[in-house]
């Protein structure tokens, strides 16, 4: 297998973990939704641990929320999990599930 094969046959199992596209040849559809269930949770944990204030506003629509970002825009290695927390917020703002933020005083 060439180096361009392996690249193809590793971008398409990672586009089906990250995004929920069909399963590569090879692969089994079952077990790779529940490697994708365990990504998108530890995603999900850092985005609180990262953001404590998006589970705390949102209470119990936090992981459904959340779960619909991350079905939309998965994380990529070109975005920083900080970026990623903070864009989360941002599509939160735009779809109206919370307010934005006050502006905060700075003190110097």
């Amino acid at each position: 297998m060439s180096r361009e094969e392996l690249a193809a046959r590793q971008a398409a199992l990672l586009d089906s973990l990250l995004t929920g596209a069909a399963a590569p040849a090879g692969f089994d559809p079952s077990r790779l939704r529940v490697e994708a269930d365990v990504l998108r949770a530890k995603r999900r944990r850092l985005v609180a641990y990262l953001r404590p204030d998006l589970p705390d506003s949102l209470g119990e629509r936090y992981r459904p929320l959340f779960d619909a970002y991350a079905a939309e825009n998965p994380k990529t290695t070109s975005i920083r999990a900080r970026e990623y927390a903070d864009a989360f917020a941002e599509w939160l703002v735009s779809r109206g599930e919370l307010a934005r933020p006050r502006r905060r005083w700075l003190r110097r």
